[in-house]
């Protein structure tokens, strides 16, 4: 899918959905960078959520009323976004209605999902709040994956968190 093609990053709506489904989730990635005071542009959503059968089953459900489709696969390849499924893949890329989603159930950097969700932030954003990666995890992540522009997202998050003291 080209940039063109892909639907515009709807990420307050995305995250509100998410709550609202009662979905265990932590805000990573580009996003989290935002939350915290980044400048960074970012064109999806990331997410680790919690693996267990009631969360799986209410992110498969709402994968399934965003009509999610994988992304970078031929339209005839069946995805069905059930529990069985969401507990066999660690990493699912999707597009959605609302924006590009990656969800993962443990991001190379990330410690276990209770620890990262016990030292997420919580960010308010008006009708609801997101737990968002520590700037320390969300660091070991950027820096876990490697790419120049996580690595170059490194250096603003550490004077971010040096600022913050």
């Amino acid at each position: 899918m080209s940039a063109a093609e892909r639907p515009p990053l709807d990420a307050e709506e995305l995250l509100r959905r998410l709550t609202r489904r009662g979905v265990d989730f932590v805000v990573i990635g580009g996003i989290a960078a935002v939350l915290h005071g980044s400048a960074r542009a970012t064109f999806d959503l990331d997410i680790a959520f919690a693996p267990d059968r009631p969360n799986l089953d209410a992110l498969g459900s709402l994968l399934t009323e965003l009509r999610a489709k994988l992304k970078g696969v031929a339209e005839d390849v069946l995805f069905v976004p059930d529990a069985s499924t969401l507990r066999r893949m660690a990493v699912l890329t999707m597009t959605t209605p609302l924006g590009e989603l990656d969800a993962m159930t443990r991001p190379p950097g990330a410690p276990a999902y209770g620890t990262l969700r016990r030292r997420a932030e919580r960010y308010d954003l008006g009708d609801f709040t997101v737990p968002v990666a520590s700037l320390e995890d969300l660091i070991a992540m950027k820096r876990a994956a490697g790419r120049r522009k996580d690595l170059a997202d490194v250096d603003e998050l550490e004077a971010i968190l040096r600022l913050r003291g």
